[in-house]
């Protein structure tokens, strides 16, 4: 089974000691084959009626934005292993390490690519974080 290349990991607590984060992450994923699964920008809603999570906790949205990455790769067909790549949007930087804590509980051994803006507003006003990804399921 083909297993991507993660060129340069690297933790968060090391390159941003300053910040309490500890999320495995690497500058470059290399994949070759496979099947690319390219995911909506998920959202602190539910996937089988898009109704908003009740909660105003950037820690509780991003839980629900995290398990609904993992439960759309694992329909495709494969597991959090194979995410290579996520862009984290939130719309205030003062909840940067909450999303990002969080997230990488989700991401602990799988050291995707990622960026990270802090944007002014997302699609809806009670959305503190949206996080798309792309993964690569192995052939």
């Amino acid at each position: 089974m083909m297993t991507h290349t993660r060129i340069r990991k690297f933790n968060t607590s090391d390159t941003y000691p300053e910040q309490n984060l500890d999320n495995d992450l690497c500058q470059a994923v290399v994949t070759q084959g496979g099947k690319i699964v390219w995911l909506r920008g998920q959202c602190p809603q539910n996937l089988e009626d898009a109704k908003n999570i009740d909660s105003h906790d950037p820690v509780e949205q991003t839980h629900k934005v995290m398990q609904n990455i993992r439960q759309l790769i694992e329909e495709a067909g494969g597991e959090m292993a194979h995410l290579v790549k996520v862009v984290v949007y939130i719309t205030d930087v003062r909840h940067r390490e909450a999303v990002y804590r969080t997230m990488g509980e989700y991401i602990k051994g799988v050291h995707p690519v990622s960026t990270g803006l802090v944007v002014q507003a997302l699609a809806r006003p009670d959305w503190l974080v949206e996080i798309d990804g792309t993964a690569v399921i192995p052939e």
